[in-house]
């Protein structure tokens, strides 16, 4: 059996007559002439089968039929307001769910700014943050897994863009006792007979390499001593006495007893900071959220 299909005008048409009970104001309420108000009225009754409203001289009320259809009506227009209201908003980036993956490091520079001025901005968007490091966010943004990925040395991949948000300096991370440590400033040449502990290719090739072409371009080919998946870790197997490591100036908050950070020359050695998102995207959340980035950096 075939359901009649209730037009959204005519339901409006007819919560209007109900509350004015009376074709000339709810006429003029809607914006629209008599017979128009008067024919979409018809055509509501023509669907239900029965009055809707008893119709006499000056007078105009609602029928068994029209009491009866009147919250149904008025409930189905508040639920399409909502909806248009909730479609606006995602269409417009503030409403929905973005994933965002980050680099631990990045919890020591941008990170905890983007995502509060992110959160005051944007309060009706649902923020899922995922700790990675770069190669798993690249792999994430293709399965789409998340949406945006804050990422240092972000890779130059097909599908992928990205926008550099900061760059900072290199330091030399050494133990307290060692004697470059004493130096003011540490010559990247002077760390070719010491092992370093660095980050596995797993986990970011593009920091790696741009660690590896720095001793490279002072003379050397840098010795593994061991490997840290992150940055803290990084800077502890130093303080035991593994070996030294070159990292981004930020990792200087992880405050650690045994560990000296110097700055190194050349001084113009920088490492970059990107967001990186699908290509394709079309979620204006991406957008939105590209923009405070901006903003903070």
């Amino acid at each position: 059996m075939n359901r009649p299909e209730l037009g959204l005008q005519q339901l409006h048409a007819f919560a209007v007559l109900a509350e004015e009970l009376h074709f000339g104001r709810a006429a003029e309420r809607l914006g629209i002439a008599q017979p128009p108000l008067s024919q979409q009225i018809r055509r509501l009754e023509a669907k239900v089968g029965y009055p809707l409203f008893t119709r006499g001289p000056g007078r105009v009320a609602l029928t068994a039929a029209g009491h009866e259809l009147l919250p149904a009506a008025r409930r189905a227009l508040d639920q399409v307001t909502v909806g248009l209201e909730a479609a606006r908003r995602v269409g417009g980036g503030a409403a929905g769910r973005i994933r965002v993956g980050f680099s631990a490091s990045l919890a020591l520079t941008l990170l905890p700014g983007l995502l509060r001025a992110y959160r005051g901005r944007y309060p009706g968007v649902e923020l899922e943050i995922r700790e990675m490091t770069t190669a798993p966010q690249v792999a994430a943004l293709r399965e789409h897994v998340i949406d945006v990925g804050l990422l240092r040395e972000p890779p130059d991949e097909p599908g992928l863009r990205s926008e550099t948000l900061l760059s900072e300096e290199f330091v030399a991370v050494l133990p307290v006792g060692h004697p470059l440590a004493a130096r003011r400033v540490v010559p990247v040449e002077a760390l070719a007979d010491e092992p370093f502990v660095l980050l596995p290719d797993s986990a970011g090739p593009t920091v790696r390499n741009r660690i590896l072409d720095l001793c490279r371009s002072a003379g050397f080919e840098p010795r593994l001593g061991q490997q840290a998946v992150e940055w803290q870790t990084v800077c502890a197997l130093v303080e035991a006495g593994l070996g030294v490591s070159l990292a981004p100036a930020s990792i200087r908050r992880i405050r650690l007893r045994g560990v000296a950070y110097r700055r190194i020359e050349p001084s113009d050695a920088r490492t970059t900071v990107a967001m990186t998102w699908r290509q394709d995207d079309p979620d204006p959340l991406v957008a939105r959220f590209l923009e405070v980035a901006r903003g903070e950096a």
